[in-house]
């Protein structure tokens, strides 16, 4: 064995021993039994099947189920204008460009320089002299350990989480923008109920205040009826102020003033969908905010390594070439060239605790994230539960209460014709429309509710019940 066989394998070893090193860091694994399993079957007796969150899958066009114009031209409008949309898009777009540039760490790096420096040093007796100069530098880190393909994973799963945070922010969008137009829809027609029913009671006023006048009723009936038209007047005045505040709360959703946006009174005629029965768990897969915090959890996974890595080598190769002269003119002449190799191997010895840090910290951020994620799967499997069981208790409640809709509308009628021949006192009249207004009202609120359960299970299966 020759000296310089000798020498070159004393200078590789360091290198060897780094190659042997590649691969040691890798990502933290995660206990599967951590992670929250699919029901066999919701709790509202609708079969499932198991799942696991995949990436985000497009919601579609979910809102079309309900048949109304109106609203698919708001949705339409919010997608485009909504700026919460428009957040969240600008933060997938930032995300982007972090992972291109991460992953231009992994390629070589090239660039030129030159310049020109004057200067005297004690070898030329401090005489100034001029140097100038035109290279061409290159570097390119090896990635041993994976290092850089780690980081590069991490920020490739920060943009896919990015992405679908972007999809949850439509959606909610979406969802927002349903339910406060159905509630400005039951808003509307309960406005025409309770002024139906003011009508009514001025009506009453009229014929009681005859009455009185004729001397068959006390001016007491006359009072009670005026009462209830007042309080009636105030009730369509509150319902004015709260259909105005959602109207106002729709403009902002869709990107509108306030002040140049309307949406005119009509009437419901939003149809209802019937979800079906046996909806799969694998719909889950399409919740886009399960997916963004198992995206978050693997970034934070790939991020440990990247942390473990500090503890290992890093080798870099180095190459420049061009030209240095005293004077310009002598600059690309072939006595002016230079060049240089090079390779650098470093490995950190003593750094106070930084790298343990920071390998604590990448443990920490993974806990956390870890953490996250199941809180997220088991929001999500919530979500629906309570969905399903709104809509199978409101459907219950929507048929009790038709009931006792039509038994205060037959009660009214039966007051009312006593009332008109003098058998009843007015007082029960009046408790008979109270009753029947009070029904009505009640029967559109569970109306309302369905409604606006069916959103809001569409939205807890992210964006529709088909796989």
């Amino acid at each position: 064995m020759n000296r310089t066989t000798s020498k070159l394998r004393t200078a590789l070893l360091p290198l060897l021993a780094a190659l042997v090193l590649a691969g040691c860091a890798t990502s933290a694994s995660v206990d599967p039994a951590s992670i929250p399993a699919a029901p066999a079957a919701y709790k509202e007796n609708v079969a499932t099947v198991a799942a696991t969150p995949t990436a985000p899958q497009s919601q579609g066009t979910w809102w079309k189920v309900f048949a109304d114009p109106v609203l698919d031209q708001l949705v339409e409008q919010a997608g485009n204008n909504n700026n919460s949309v428009k957040v969240a898009a600008g933060r997938l777009a930032q995300a982007r460009a972090i992972l291109r540039a991460t992953d231009a760490d992994r390629l070589p790096q090239v660039g030129l320089s030159g310049g020109a420096v004057r200067q005297s040093n004690i070898t030329t007796n401090r005489v100034a002299q001029t140097t100038v100069t035109a290279a061409a530098n290159f570097s390119y880190e090896v990635d041993l350990i994976g290092k850089l393909s780690l980081n590069s994973d991490a920020a490739s799963l920060d943009a896919k989480s990015r992405e679908a945070l972007l999809r949850s922010t439509q959606l909610l969008v979406q969802a927002d923008v349903a339910q406060t137009y159905l509630n400005l829809r039951s808003l509307d027609t309960e406005r025409a109920l309770v002024r139906d029913t003011l009508q009514a009671y001025r009506n009453t006023l009229r014929l009681t205040e005859v009455r009185f006048k004729e001397g068959d009723v006390a001016e007491l009936d006359v009072a009670r009826v005026r009462t209830e038209v007042a309080a009636t007047e105030s009730e369509a005045l509150a319902l004015d102020r709260r259909r105005a505040e959602l109207e106002h709360a729709l403009a902002v959703l869709v990107g509108e003033v306030a002040s140049n946006f309307a949406v005119a009174p009509t009437e419901w005629s939003t149809a209802l969908p019937v979800i079906p029965a046996g909806v799969p768990s694998t719909v889950l897969e399409r919740r886009p905010d399960v997916s963004a915090a198992q995206s978050t959890m693997q970034a934070a996974q790939a991020r440990v390594g990247v942390a473990e890595a500090a503890w290992f080598p890093t080798f870099s190769l180095t190459a420049n070439g061009g030209y240095a002269a005293p004077e310009i003119k002598d600059l690309f002449k072939v006595s002016s060239q230079a060049w240089g190799v090079g390779a650098l191997l470093s490995l950190p010895i003593f750094d106070g605790g930084r790298r343990k840090a920071g390998v604590q910290n990448a443990n920490a951020e993974l806990d956390i994230a870890l953490a996250n994620y199941r809180e997220q799967i088991l929001v999500a499997f919530k979500d629906v539960e309570d969905q399903l069981s709104a809509l199978r208790l409101l459907a219950e409640q929507s048929e009790a209460q038709s009931r006792s809709v039509a038994s205060a509308t037959r009660a009214t009628v039966l007051s009312d014709s006593r009332y008109r021949n003098g058998f009843v006192s007015q007082l029960e009249l009046l408790d008979a429309q109270r009753s029947e207004l009070r029904n009505r009202r009640q029967a559109l609120q569970v109306k309302t509710s369905q409604y606006l359960a069916t959103v809001g299970l569409i939205r807890a299966l992210g964006g529709g019940w088909t796989v």
